[in-house]
């Protein structure tokens, strides 16, 4: 006979009230500041929540509409198609023995590249911050450079679409020259190998034979440009007066070619179109 189960004291009983109390409480309070933070958001005293919530119904309608189109369709299923065949190809790659020294190279990579990422993080601020600077200052360029990249690309696509009729036609051709050549290379194959062994192990011992001296080198070439920084200092301060003096020289005789160049291509506009009616001279006055 099972025997009854004790029934719980009045303690128990007490604080599995108080439990329950606090609990609810709490469920309670969290409920009351979501409510809050809804009416705080779209609270239509001002009008602003109203807004909001019609924006909301407005995007969300014309995203299922737009959801529901062909071509969303068509690039989903290559989404979920892609991710399909991700995961059926990776999970094979991800348990193959290959892919066990791949995950020891990114470890190790991982390893000794953080604390040198670490230590160039202030230099790749400030050059992002100066090639940002840089895209800004030439952004006049761009539409130029657009136009340029087109025509050259509107040059070259019937030289590309001609060469691919071309290798399109020669198709035997081609793969009777692929043949060849592999019958050509494939015996050579082993005897690479074996000349890239032995090339191997030749410069292994050449570099561990060149590491000392090199090192003592290049602690020499540390210790004198040690030495010799207060002179590339003086030369570089040099150089820089000598191109501040200079500006002024290179100022002058850019605008002047530039007043020439004007003032030949004005004459030259007006000799290869006169005016219309005779007697008009055309006058430049340098700038």
């Amino acid at each position: 006979m099972a025997t009854i189960p004790s029934l719980p004291s009045r303690d128990d009983v007490a604080r599995i009230a108080r439990n329950t109390t606090d609990i609810t409480g709490q469920l309670l309070d969290t409920a009351g500041n979501i409510t809050r933070i809804a009416i705080n958001t779209f609270d239509p005293r001002d009008g602003s929540g109203a807004e909001v919530l019609r924006v909301l119904r407005e995007t969300t309608a014309e995203l299922a509409e737009a959801s529901a189109s062909p071509e969303a369709q068509e690039a989903f299923y290559r989404i979920v198609d892609t991710l399909t065949r991700l995961g059926t190809s990776g999970a094979p790659l991800a348990v193959h023995p290959v892919s066990e020294p791949a995950q020891a190279l990114l470890a190790a990579l991982g390893d000794s590249l953080l604390p040198v990422l670490d230590a160039v993080e202030p230099a790749v601020e400030e050059a992002a911050e100066a090639l940002g600077e840089l895209v800004e200052a030439t952004s006049p360029l761009l539409p130029a450079a657009a136009g340029l990249s087109a025509g050259v690309l509107l040059a070259l696509a019937p030289l590309i679409r001609a060469a691919a009729d071309v290798l399109r036609d020669s198709s035997p051709e081609l793969r009777r020259i692929a043949d060849a050549l592999t019958a050509a290379v494939a015996p050579l194959l082993p005897l690479q190998v074996a000349l890239a062994e032995r090339a191997a192990a030749a410069g292994a011992g050449v570099v561990r034979a060149a590491l000392p001296p090199l090192a003592d080198l290049t602690e020499a070439a540390a210790a004198g440009l040690k030495a010799g920084r207060p002179l590339l200092i003086a030369g570089e301060e040099f150089v820089v007066s000598g191109l501040e003096q200079l500006q002024p020289v290179l100022l002058a005789s850019a605008s002047r070619a530039g007043r020439v160049a004007r003032a030949a291509a004005v004459r030259v506009s007006a000799a290869v179109s006169p005016a219309a009616e005779p007697g008009v001279v055309v006058a430049v006055q340098p700038v």
